[in-house]
């Protein structure tokens, strides 16, 4: 095939847009066109097609624990569980339990802390849209006073599983174990590793995010919308100012002295 210079660049870029693979752009046409903007647009959409590669490869990798359960049971309802908010000083500890619908793709899923703000509120929303089924269970500070924050986090799983529509036939859980009698997978960086995980994870994430963005409505001065309850310089400050309230834990440093 002979390079067609009659073209315009923008008619090639529109064209190199629509390519879907890397093979499918090294044998382009376009690639015999000398022209500065033809060469550029070949290599930006190079690097892209490069980029959901590894979104997709990374995806593909993080289903293995998924895999390997259903070659075992192929109608398994496997769960995933995460939570988040085990070191702020103020806010609940939320966790998330998911069950993922068939076929799923949620390409970019990966620990909550390494997803950017915008893409995990689209994949948020997708998830709740689409996901078989899920739930989430918040233990609120007084809870997390009277228990201590590892068996606090344990229940706030609990109370998520409880509150599936299914009873799990499997669990993976980020670095828990957990009191029940359902198998489970207690896996270290497992919201890195397993698409459940990280689902559960991200979920998480964005409903305590809301949770103290509300809270931030009701008590401005603390700055949650933006420090979500950890103890930052302003945070701390404020609470110098204005003193504790009933959402800040009271067994957590340096809020424990402050009351002695």
């Amino acid at each position: 095939m002979t390079c067609n210079m009659t073209k315009t660049i923008k008619k090639i870029k529109e064209e190199i847009a629509l390519i879907q693979t890397l093979n499918e752009l090294e044998e382009h046409v376009a690639n015999q066109d000398h022209r500065k903007g033809v060469i550029k647009a070949i290599e930006s959409r190079r690097k892209q097609l490069l980029k959901e590669q590894a979104l997709e490869d990374k995806y593909l990798s993080m289903n293995q624990y998924e895999n390997d359960i259903f070659k075992r049971q192929s109608d398994a309802f496997i769960c995933g569980i995460d939570e988040v908010g085990r070191g702020p000083l103020a806010g609940p500890v939320v966790a998330c339990a998911v069950i993922l619908n068939k076929g799923h793709h949620y390409l970019g899923l990966d620990d909550s802390k390494k997803v950017s703000a915008k893409k995990r509120a689209i994949l948020n929303e997708d998830l709740k849209k689409n996901v078989y089924s899920y739930a989430y269970g918040v233990v609120p500070s007084e809870e997390i006073d009277q228990y201590n924050i590892y068996h606090a986090t344990q229940i706030a799983m609990q109370r998520a599983i409880d509150d599936l529509k299914v009873r799990p036939s499997h669990l993976l859980i980020d670095a828990m174990k957990l009191d029940n009698d359902i198998p489970q997978t207690s896996i270290i960086k497992g919201d890195a590793k397993s698409v459940s995980i990280a689902a559960a994870s991200i979920m998480a994430k964005e409903y305590r995010d809301n949770y103290m963005r509300d809270l931030a409505n009701h008590f401005p001065e603390y700055g949650f919308e933006s420090n979500v309850g950890y103890g930052t310089k302003q945070h701390l400050e404020a609470i110098n100012t204005f003193g504790v309230i009933k959402e800040h834990r009271k067994t957590f440093e340096p809020i424990k002295s402050m009351l002695k």
